[in-house]
């Protein structure tokens, strides 16, 4: 490696790492916690509380103060980070372009079920908040020598920052709290919409943003939830099997890993999985659409047997039409094709089963109408720990454990008490958001025995009486799969 290569080469720590934030058993008692704030440097936040209605309060919380700045990230492959032959061949090239550049070592921290790693990025010029501009210049200038570069701020990395952190925290307390939670997916499965929206048609006092949605498949789907989904006891998303989830009845809260078993027998005793519950199907599979989906089945070639409310079959059909009110439609590809036309006849009445599992206990979930299930993003904090599931939910690289982003996360404390946080981010110099550790530390901080991280990024929103608290860092609510809502 080059002598000057060599000199530009920086360890950083990643603080949260060595500095775990201490589990506070309850502290949410008549307010949030009055020191001990587990992010940045040390000291109390500055909070405001507002009472929403009977035992849900509103708490704003800040903290920190801004110091970082910009930077120009030399990419590797389209990313920020790569291996350290990859950084020093990209440094190289941004020498003999005129440049200084550092190659800079990171870890990313390890997390429940994924061992910690290093990264490396290269790096070029510091600038403040004001001075962007500047960083700009300078990656057009690497453009016109054909490197690719982009601005980074560096309170986004996950290293050691100061902040600041905006947060908005809403506590329902079930002594005293009369209502009930929901699940929502809007309108239709298919189409996204905004909590608010949804919180407004149903007489929501609060709701957030829920888990994530697939924004992978066709156009007309993208409102489908990425895992499971219950609805007022009703199955509109499978799970994708161990991943992480907020089990909501009446008033309690509790968080769990699931799987979801759906099956079909036909009277001639033969009986087949369904593979998925609305959402576009693989070759081969059998794909269950509810009245909820709210667009067209697939045109695939595939076949359908249009069922009633008990499995009757009304119709068989060529795959590609509505899902009419009061009636589902088991869709097959492939050899999947083959079963509907063997086993699904007119008349017949296909016996189809849903099974929710709690896969900590072993038993299944009562689906009742007062049963709602929101699919989670990566769980956080299990039994007063933290806990943090990237692998199993599917989030195991940098930008999810590492990189802050804003963030919504849901927690229950010992007493039962649900805890809903969102962290605003991508603001520089006004917020910095949270990486997945800190997310964890806010919601033990918090008094959370239990949590996981919910949909973030843009998703993040929080609305309390019909408006949005929190600053969504689109610059407006963005519509979503679905959301939690807190009904009076």
């Amino acid at each position: 490696m080059p002598r000057r290569l060599i000199a530009g080469l920086a360890a950083l720590s990643f603080l949260a790492a060595t500095a775990p934030a201490p589990a506070i058993a309850e502290s949410l008692r008549s307010g949030l916690p009055s020191a001990n704030f587990p992010l940045g440097q040390p000291g109390a936040a500055t909070q405001k509380q507002k009472a929403v209605a009977a035992g849900i309060d509103l708490f704003t919380v800040l903290h920190g103060t801004p110091t970082d700045g910009y930077t120009v990230s030399v990419l590797m492959n389209g990313k920020d980070y790569g291996s350290q032959a990859s950084a020093e061949a990209a440094a190289e090239s941004a020498l003999n372009a005129g440049f200084e550049a550092s190659i800079q070592q990171f870890t990313r921290p390890g997390v429940a079920d994924f061992p910690q790693g290093v990264g490396y990025t290269v790096r070029i010029g510091l600038w403040t908040l004001k001075e962007r501009n500047e960083a700009e210049k300078v990656v057009k200038k690497l453009k016109e020598a054909g490197i690719s570069a982009k601005v980074d701020f560096l309170g986004d990395d996950g290293l050691q920052t100061t902040g600041p952190w905006d947060m908005r925290v809403l506590t329902v307390d079930p002594r005293s709290f009369t209502g009930s939670y929901h699940s929502s997916i809007g309108a239709t499965v298919a189409k996204r919409e905004t909590p608010s929206s949804m919180a407004k048609r149903q007489g929501a006092v609060a709701a957030v943003n829920g888990g994530f949605f697939n924004i992978h498949t066709d156009k007309n789907l993208r409102g489908e939830p990425v895992g499971v989904s219950v609805v007022d006891g009703r199955l509109l998303s499978e799970a994708v099997a161990g991943r992480s989830a907020l089990i909501l009845k009446d008033r309690s809260a509790r968080i769990t890993e699931v799987k979801t078993t759906v099956t079909a027998t036909s009277p001639d005793g033969e009986r087949t999985t369904i593979n998925g519950v609305n959402r576009a199907a693989q070759p081969d599979e059998l794909v269950l659409y509810t009245e909820e989906f709210g667009a067209k089945t697939p045109s695939d070639e595939g076949a359908e047997a249009v069922l009633d409310d008990k499995g009757q079959v009304l119709t068989l059909r060529p795959a590609g039409g509505k899902v009419a009110r009061g009636t589902r439609v088991l869709h097959g590809t492939g050899i999947m094709s083959d079963w509907i036309w063997a086993h699904a006849w007119e008349k017949w009445t296909l016996n189809v089963t849903t099974k929710v599992t709690d896969m900590r206990s072993g038993k299944g979930i009562p689906l009742t109408p007062q049963t709602s299930i929101i699919g989670g993003g990566v769980g956080l904090v299990r039994d007063g720990r933290e806990h943090i599931t990237a692998k199993a939910d599917g989030q195991a690289n940098i930008n999810m454990i590492l990189r802050r982003h804003p963030r919504t996360m849901a927690g229950v404390t010992k007493s039962g008490k649900l805890i809903l946080v969102t962290v605003d981010g991508r603001k520089p110099g006004v917020t910095v958001g949270a990486s997945m550790v800190e997310a964890a530390q806010l919601m033990l901080w918090l008094g959370a025995r239990q949590a996981i991280n919910l949909d973030g990024g843009g998703s993040s929103a929080m609305v309390v009486k019909g408006k949005v608290v929190n600053h969504p860092s689109d610059g407006t609510e963005r519509g979503v799969g679905d959301a939690l809502l807190i009904l009076p």
